[in-house]
């Protein structure tokens, strides 16, 4: 039996407050305050969501398609994590599917090699970058998925939600989800960047500036995660 889910949230709220005096202050000094460094041991598999001919949802003032987003996105954080010691492992470094020369079952082939690659990788964490879509217009911030079925990935996902909260001034609480890339052996985390349905946030998500924050956002939460989250204490 584990902490119950008051006890557990109580351990995340410590941890997220003395994270604000040390990892996330770095969000307000400027992503480039992380310096390169050795080796740290930790791998992280970076996932780009969609790719090729699947665009994800697209922006309804630019109609940028969300898989372009989740790729700059990406490849930024990789920068972050390698700067920081990380050996990271992305699943999609172009703007190509996973498919190959697939015809039929395209989607169903991207997401069988996302899946090889990150069993492949043994990562210590996967994090699934993606944008959001929603159809009232209003409706904004960055939103974390844990796999329904996982104790731990809900108090990873509760870490990350807060960061990205604090960096991204946003209120969301994590939520379960099902989808495909969670379900993994490996701890996962989908991270929703974003709504491009609403006009005012989807103007930000195009904005290299705002890709850099989003992506330093998301490697802060990596790396309290993976080197100051409290355990869940079994009782």
């Amino acid at each position: 039996m584990f902490l119950t889910i008051k006890r557990k949230t109580l351990i995340i709220i410590l941890v997220v407050i003395l994270a604000v005096a040390g990892t996330i202050v770095g969000v307000t000094l400027g992503v480039r305050s992380v310096q390169a460094s050795g080796h740290n041991g930790k791998t992280v598999v970076v996932d780009a969501g969609h790719g090729g001919i699947d665009g994800g949802v697209v922006g309804t003032v630019t109609g940028v398609r969300e898989a372009e987003i989740n790729l700059a996105i990406a490849r930024t954080l990789r920068g972050f994590l390698e700067n920081k010691g990380y050996r990271v492992v992305m699943t999609r470094n172009t703007s190509d599917g996973l498919y190959g020369l697939r015809t039929r079952n395209r989607k169903l082939a991207d997401m069988e090699t996302r899946r090889r690659i990150i069993n492949g990788a043994s990562p210590d964490l996967v994090v699934s970058i993606h944008q959001n879509s929603f159809p009232s217009p209003t409706v904004r911030g960055p939103q974390v998925f844990y796999w329904q079925a996982c104790e731990t990935g809900e108090a990873k996902a509760t870490v990350m939600q807060s960061v990205l909260n604090s960096s991204l001034s946003s209120d969301r609480l994590p939520k379960r989800g099902d989808f495909f890339i969670l379900d993994s052996p490996y701890p996962s985390l989908l991270v929703e960047s974003g709504f491009l349905s609403n006009p005012e946030e989807e103007q930000l998500l195009i904005s290299p500036e705002y890709q850099e924050k989003v992506a330093f956002a998301i490697f802060s939460g990596i790396h309290l995660i993976l080197f100051s989250e409290s355990p869940v204490v079994p009782i």
